[in-house]
């Protein structure tokens, strides 16, 4: 299921990046200092990142991380591993020319991606940029959520109605709450299934009400940088 949600949310973003002129691409985001174009490379980043793991040794060792412990406060959201990433994005994005290339270089990364991650081990184990050992499909669930969010992000800085897919819906709704959790809040909220996602991971403000119910269910609010 994580498979399919990750191809079918990355082949539902490089559509809409197919769509946008460099105009667009040169739009702010919410992501501050990013451009949309600038935001959309370092969602490719986070895609590439897969290749680089898989070409490496699968890592020794009995210490395995969650999707959601990959999300934890510590120095990877540093000052300066932030600074990194802010930068690396857009000196990388800066070299691409025109929003047809943006957009291919987007589409061939994710699938390459997506035929690496087919063609893995149903039980491989990688090590991350930060240094976790994890299951690959505990990481590909990282990966759905980076697509979501920043999905959600772009969508608010080029204008269009968000376009989060079914599956990718339910991966990332489910490392933020369990299921039932889920339908819980999303009914004493009012809230549709995007908008829990929206909500939870700072893409959209809470209200004092819907603050409260979120925390009389403690709710692991995962660090995002």
């Amino acid at each position: 299921m994580v498979l399919v949600a990750f191809d079918a949310e990355s082949r539902r973003l490089a559509e809409v990046m197919d769509g946008l002129d460099e105009a667009s691409f040169g739009r702010p985001s919410p992501c501050v200092p990013w451009t949309a174009g600038e935001l959309l490379f370092h969602v490719q980043m986070t895609v590439e990142r897969l290749g680089v793991m898989l070409a490496e040794p699968e890592p020794a060792g009995s210490d395995l991380v969650t999707a959601s412990g990959y999300y934890r406060a510590d120095e990877r959201f540093s000052a300066a591993v932030n600074d990194d990433r802010v930068e690396s994005a857009r000196r990388s994005a800066a070299a691409l020319s025109g929003a047809g290339e943006r957009a291919r270089a987007f589409r061939a990364a994710r699938d390459r991606a997506c035929s690496l991650a087919a063609a893995a081990s149903p039980g491989r184990v990688v090590r991350t940029r930060h240094g976790d050992r994890m299951l690959l499909a505990e990481f590909m669930r990282t990966r759905v959520l980076e697509l979501a969010v920043h999905g959600l992000d772009l969508a608010i800085a080029v204008d269009l109605a968000p376009w989060i897919t079914e599956r990718a819906t339910s991966v990332t709704s489910d490392l933020l709450l369990s299921p039932a959790e889920a339908v819980w809040l999303r009914q004493a909220a009012g809230w549709a299934p995007v908008t829990l996602i929206a909500k939870l991971t700072g893409r959209a403000p809470l209200t004092e009400a819907e603050a409260k119910l979120a925390g009389s269910l403690g709710v692991p609010w995962l660090a995002l940088g």
